[in-house]
C-alpha cells in the first residue's frame, strides 16, 4: 500500500532554510513587503542609537521611506545626507527596496 499517489511524492532532497524562505516569499509576492518591514525593524542598527532615539515614526509607502524626526538640526543633517542613507539601505537590503527618503 502506497502512502502517496504517483506524481505527488515528496522529494528527499534537502535545501537550506534561507533558500526555501526566499522561494516562498517570491512565490507569494511578499519579498518587497518583507524587505520594507526589515528596513523599519533594523533602523537602529542601520542609523545608530542617536538617530533611532530621535525618530518618532517610520513608514514605507510606494517605495518611499517616511521618517519623522524630532530634532530639527538632525533632520537638516539627514536631508543633506539623503544620498548616503539611500546608499546604506541599498547596500544592505538590495536595490529597489527604498527609492526615496522623506524626513518629516
Amino acid at each position: 500500500m502506497k502512502k502517496y499517489p504517483t506524481g505527488s511524492q515528496r522529494t528527499h532532497t534537502t535545501a537550506p532554510l534561507k533558500e526555501v524562505f526566499e522561494e516562498l516569499l517570491e512565490a507569494y509576492r511578499l519579498k518587497d513587503t518583507f524587505s520594507e518591514k526589515t528596513v523599519i525593524q533594523e533602523w537602529e542598527q542601520l542609523m545608530g542609537k542617536t538617530v533611532a532615539s530621535r525618530t518618532q515614526h517610520l513608514s514605507i509607502r510606494q517605495k518611499v521611506l517616511y521618517a519623522k524626526i524630532s530634532s530639527g538640526p538632525l533632520k537638516k543633517e539627514m536631508m543633506m545626507n539623503k544620498s548616503k542613507i539611500l546608499l546604506l539601505i541599498e547596500n544592505k537590503y538590495g536595490k529597489g527596496v527604498v527609492k526615496d527618503v522623506v524626513f518629516l
